[in-house]
């Protein structure tokens, strides 16, 4: 699949180029009422193409959403400190504010694209975690304008079709997250790719219910369990938790909660607890797998990981992506902040910025953004 690349756009000196940026970053509010930046990794990730456009001589506009607003003007929700941010690492380029402010953007109003055109050459989408989206942000400029996939938007896509075209082997995917129904077709059409594929997280309940098992008071979607089954009657290539960390059903979880006694299970898990992590076991299960790995895909935490007492078993998992020595895809937001907490990003090949984005393009082979610029004027 080609998409058009930044020097496809011909000479941009003096050129005015809107790019499509994703600074939909994590934030925390102070006492004060402004507002910090928890990781600036998207931000950071958007500097190459807007500096090459700058560097070539372009007028550079970028513009971004930032949470979920509606169409409605949210102080909290400004792109303000993201645009302060950005012009501490490169001053030269003007930002908008949220696009999401107009109700225009996600019902990807035309007339709306047209005032986000008006003055504008040429368009360049860097923005892959919005990729799969039909905004008008994202599908709206193409029609009009010449485009171009930016630096990070194009290495998204070339890093996620190799894996869907030619990954070396053993190829290992890993599975996570709390519902297996968010991901059951990513699992559909992973499953044929992939030499093993390992499921943690509260999405592994519902297939171990699916065996029979006893889980305790986990969760679990009992809509799932019969899909569950019959994935796992067509295939021996899932690989799932043998032992689990629970809590005490009755006891409070999460980040700064230290209430109740962790305890380990294997097999079945009794009434009354709750499993919030994998075990030992799985980790090192899961490890081995990964040791013997060419090719490692990871998207979802293997447990509660912002709650200290259930993090280990995504900590294992991060360690061992990082040091197989092979070729190592890390997307969602919770695996890839395990792999920059744990001091790892260095030693992935390829941390996404995209989790719907990812998983979407690794279901379906395309989104409508790429679609977008592969069909704009040439």
């Amino acid at each position: 699949m080609y998409i058009p690349q930044l020097e496809d756009l011909g000479d941009v000196k003096g050129k005015t180029v809107l790019v499509r940026c994703d600074f939909n970053v994590p934030m925390t509010k102070r006492d004060d009422g402004e507002f910090d930046i928890v990781d600036d990794f998207r931000i950071r990730s958007s500097v190459p193409t807007l500096k090459w456009l700058v560097d070539h001589g372009a007028k550079v506009i970028a513009c971004s959403h930032i949470g979920r607003p509606h169409g409605k003007w949210d102080p909290d929700l400004s792109i303000a400190p993201m645009a302060k941010r950005l012009h501490e690492l490169l001053p030269e380029v003007e930002v908008l504010e949220n696009l999401r402010f107009s109700k225009g953007e996600e019902e990807n109003d035309d007339a709306y694209v047209q005032d986000l055109i008006r003055g504008v050459d040429l368009y360049v989408d860097d923005a892959f975690g919005a990729a799969h989206r039909v905004h008008a942000s994202i599908v709206g400029p193409p029609k009009y304008l010449r485009s171009a996939a930016g630096r990070l938007l194009a290495r998204e896509a070339e890093v996620l079709a190799s894996l869907l075209e030619a990954p070396e082997r053993p190829f290992v995917g890993i599975m996570g997250g709390s519902k297996v129904s968010d991901k059951m077709g990513l699992i559909k059409s992973l499953i044929d790719k992939v030499d093993t594929l390992i499921v943690g997280g509260g999405m592994a309940f519902s297939f171990l219910v699916a065996l029979g098992r006893n889980i305790g008071d986990s969760m679990v979607e009992p809509d799932q369990i019969d899909i569950c089954r019959n994935l796992l009657e067509s295939t021996k290539k899932i690989i799932l938790p043998v032992d689990y960390v629970a809590l005490n059903s009755d006891a409070p979880f999460g980040r700064g909660i230290n209430n109740g006694t962790a305890q380990c299970f294997s097999g079945d898990i009794p009434s009354g607890w709750k499993a919030l992590d994998i075990g030992p076991k799985s980790s090192e299960a899961f490890q081995d797998i990964i040791m013997g790995a060419k090719t490692v895909l990871w998207n979802g935490p293997l447990g509660v990981c912002e709650d200290p007492r259930f993090s280990l078993g995504t900590q294992a998992v991060a360690t061992a992506v990082a040091k197989f020595g092979g070729f190592s895809v890390v997307g969602g937001g919770d695996s890839a902040a395990a792999i920059e907490q744990a001091g790892l990003a260095n030693n992935i090949s390829h941390l996404s910025t995209g989790g719907g984005a990812s998983l979407e393009f690794l279901e379906k082979g395309d989104l409508p953004g790429l679609k977008a610029l592969r069909d704009s004027p040439s």
